[in-house]
């Protein structure tokens, strides 16, 4: 037997989820979030302790408005929750001239009257002596860049939405859904719940709830690492930017050290390790 009905079920309450029952909750709506794992938890994109935040893109100018929101989304929370989960370090976004994570992300920070300044290889290792690159790199600064901590980020989104009077249910896993009447039906292994509109924010996931993505939606594998310098006082966040770089290795990104001893590099494609969400290691 299903409950009274909601206004909106979120599937997911990750990153992406928990700001999305938050914003819907203060807006006045009856909001149920369902997450399959715990809150927070290492098993979806937002978690391992830190990830970046910038105003210099190299993507597309589309997405500086959006960052420059998201900044302001922050602090807000930072404001509710009365402690800091935004971090300015600068970001660096270095690569050889003619590429595009140099000339793409200079070109829209001009276009979009975005702060910055050009640095060659040898400039940014006299500034932050932690960066050692090719002599041929180049690097556009950004003094805005700087990392979120995402567990945080979730549970405080989390915390705000119930006292906004939002349900979030955390360890229950969505079986599926269907239209019901002139809204939505969702079967979890706890139960049944109807609402008006239905979000799914469940990311990897995602192709197992919305069929018409199953073909298109190819999950990988994601892998970064913490690395031990030799001169630790290098690389902490007063003297280390973040930074996205891109090498003939591939196109990468890094932060400083944060939470656990040494600073963190990913990759930003891994191809060829796709994966099923449920059996990944």
């Amino acid at each position: 037997m299903a409950n009274d009905p909601y206004d909106v079920i979120v599937i997911g309450v990750g990153g992406m989820g928990s700001a999305t029952v938050y914003q819907l909750a203060r807006r006045g709506k009856r909001v149920l979030g369902i997450e399959r794992f715990g809150i927070p938890h290492e098993m979806g994109s937002s978690h391992g302790l830190t990830r970046i935040i910038r105003l210099a893109f190299y993507e597309g100018p589309q997405y500086v408005p959006l960052g420059r929101r998201a900044y302001e989304l922050w602090r807000e929370l930072e404001g509710r929750l009365g402690e800091q989960i935004l971090h300015l370090t600068g970001s660096v976004h270095a690569g050889p001239r003619g590429s595009l994570d140099f000339e793409g992300t200079l070109q829209f920070c001009v276009e979009q009257d975005v702060a910055h300044e050009v640095l060659t290889s040898a400039e940014l290792t006299r500034r932050w002596p932690g960066y050692r690159l090719s002599p041929d790199v180049m690097a556009v600064v950004q003094p805005d860049g700087g990392f979120l901590v995402p567990e945080r980020c979730i549970e405080g989104y989390v915390a705000v939405a119930r006292e906004e009077g939002a349900e979030v249910h955390e360890e229950e896993r969505v079986l599926a859904w269907e239209p019901s009447g002139e809204g939505i039906r969702v079967v979890t292994d706890r139960g049944e719940y109807e609402a008006g509109a239905l979000v799914v924010t469940a990311g990897a996931w995602a192709g197992s709830l919305l069929p018409e993505l199953r073909a298109s939606l190819v999950v990988e594998r994601q892998v970064v690492a913490w690395l031990a310098p030799h001169k630790p006082e290098l690389f902490q966040p007063d003297n280390f930017p973040v930074f996205t770089m891109a090498s003939d290795e591939g196109h990468f990104y890094g932060f400083p050290a944060y939470g656990v001893p040494g600073f963190k590099v990913g990759k930003f494609i891994h191809e060829g390790n796709a994966t099923d969400p449920d059996a990944v290691d």
